[in-house]
């Protein structure tokens, strides 16, 4: 894609609609500038004209400047029901500190649904964590963006020591509570269902009820890359802690890294498998990479579905 967004800039702004707004100008500016042409720049208030649209609706500027015929959404127009569903449960609250997978993940939705609403689509919300906290409506108001803003902002503010998560349970209510034909976006770091494979066969029919109700999902494995994938440790001793159980486990580095690897690894390669396998996109979303890859992956699967 050759654009990146520094997150960094952002972070001193405790302001999730600004921020928002400043991380989709980047994005869109970057897009603009990039050779990916695959959107238009003006994708936010535009649509490719289709045979049969009303001729009315051509913007003949835009044609004049581009040579391609784009036809003018209206307020009226909802085209796409997006559902964002968050993981807020303890093990999302690492790193400790003040950029944490769920600072992440709250700035990435909000950006989507910024995107969105440009878009005239309307956008829910569901936060979990071993149960459903929150469970929205998707609507495409003003109104409604302000609310969800302000429930994502609450989830930052109060950290959850020792709460588990129940992914597959709560993937099941959100399948049967929302409107057919839904986009599912999931932000969470799958941390659940490691290593127990009940716990995975759950989340696996989970992901088979959500398709089964004819919806797209995209999930976003967020983590700490360097931590929690690469397992970049100094070579000394180290106190880790399980957030959702409380456990503890003293151990050197060096001496736990090949047997954590080879089972994160063999987790992932399974959830790939059962991704690919159901259709479902699982993009891995380092928290520290900034958002350009989540905003466009959420737009590659927007366009496939027009």
């Amino acid at each position: 894609m050759g654009m990146h967004t520094d997150q960094s800039e952002y972070q001193l702004n405790s302001n999730l609609e600004l921020l928002a707004k400043q991380v989709v100008e980047g994005f869109i500016t970057g897009l603009h500038k990039s050779p990916f042409h695959g959107f238009s720049v003006e994708f936010a208030e535009h649509r490719a004209y289709n045979n049969g649209d009303n001729v009315r609706n051509i913007d003949w500027k835009l044609f004049a400047r581009t040579d391609k015929l784009y036809t003018k959404r209206y307020e009226e127009e909802t085209n796409l029901r997006c559902q964002f569903v968050i993981d807020t449960s303890s093990s999302m609250y690492f790193p400790q500190g003040d950029y944490t997978k769920l600072t992440f993940s709250v700035q990435a939705v909000a950006a989507l649904i910024e995107l969105l609403k440009k878009q005239r689509d309307a956008f829910g919300l569901s936060l979990f964590t071993d149960q459903l906290v929150l469970n929205t409506l998707a609507r495409s108001t003003t109104m409604h963006q302000k609310y969800l803003f302000t429930h994502l902002e609450e989830a930052l503010k109060a950290p959850k020591l020792n709460v588990g998560t129940e992914l597959s349970t709560c993937l099941h209510q959100v399948a049967e509570s929302i409107h057919k034909r839904s986009m599912v976006v999931i932000f969470t770091d799958l941390l659940t269902a490691n290593g127990a494979d009940d716990n995975q066969e759950d989340l696996f029919s989970a992901l088979q009820h959500l398709k089964f109700n004819k919806h797209e999902v995209i999930i976003f494995n967020v983590s700490d890359k360097a931590k929690e994938v690469d397992f970049d440790f100094e070579n000394r001793p180290y106190q880790f802690v399980d957030l959702e159980t409380g456990e503890l486990l003293k151990a050197n580095a060096a001496s736990v890294k090949e047997a954590y690897l080879k089972s994160y690894g063999d987790y992932r390669q399974l959830l790939t498998l059962k991704c690919a396998q159901y259709k479902i996109d699982l993009i891995d979303a380092d928290i520290a990479a900034g958002f350009s890859g989540v905003l466009a992956a959420y737009l590659i699967k927007r366009q496939k579905m027009n």
